[in-house]
């Protein structure tokens, strides 16, 4: 027979290793974006002399900023300090969608200096920009959805010193997207 306990660390591994999975797929997927990326280099409508808009030097700053408040979050929480939690919970929804912000002023960016993505003055390079920060936000629409999910169950009390779980799979999630935006940002800053 299972004790509580051992139920509630058995569900938890279990829900982490779901979250891994979920990880290792994304990973996946941006790998295989990003190598169709490389493959295409070789194109005539390839821009060799493309320069990274402003708003993503911007929106990458910030989403580091998330991946500090959330991990802050979860420091709180481990020692019962609710009020600094809420803080840091709101703090990472704000720069959450202060990163989504950015990101569109990016595209704003690229479409006053004439770079769109398809039509006649269309670029590739800039087609996969778009796909690639498109589905990315994609991926961080669902960590704003867990994150509102967090601060509603965070606010109706279900998180303390001895129950974070929630909290932690937020947490290794907006550090994977903070992980994957820095590849993604890198990549598309020095691939050329």
């Amino acid at each position: 027979m299972m004790t509580t306990e051992e139920h509630k660390e058995r569900t938890a591994r279990s829900y982490k290793l779901l979250l891994i999975f979920a990880m290792i797929s994304m990973v996946m997927m941006f790998a295989g974006l990003t190598s169709a990326m490389v493959v295409s280099k070789s194109r005539p409508d390839w821009l060799k002399d493309f320069q990274m808009p402003t708003a993503f030097f911007i929106s990458t700053a910030i989403i580091l900023l998330c991946s500090v408040t959330i991990h802050l979050a979860k420091k709180s929480i481990k020692k019962d300090d609710r009020s600094a939690t809420t803080l840091f919970l709101l703090a990472t929804l704000a720069l959450g969608l202060g990163f989504i912000y950015f990101q569109f002023e990016g595209f704003t960016q690229l479409f006053q200096n004439h770079l769109y993505p398809v039509g006649g003055s269309g670029s590739i390079t800039i087609s996969f920009l778009y796909v690639l920060v498109y589905v990315h936000m994609a991926h961080l629409a669902g960590g704003i959805i867990s994150l509102l999910i967090i601060i509603y169950n965070h606010f109706k009390q279900k998180y303390n010193s001895s129950q974070f779980l929630g909290i932690e799979l937020g947490a290794m999630y907006w550090h994977f997207l903070d992980f994957l935006w820095i590849y993604l940002f890198l990549f598309l800053c020095f691939f050329k």
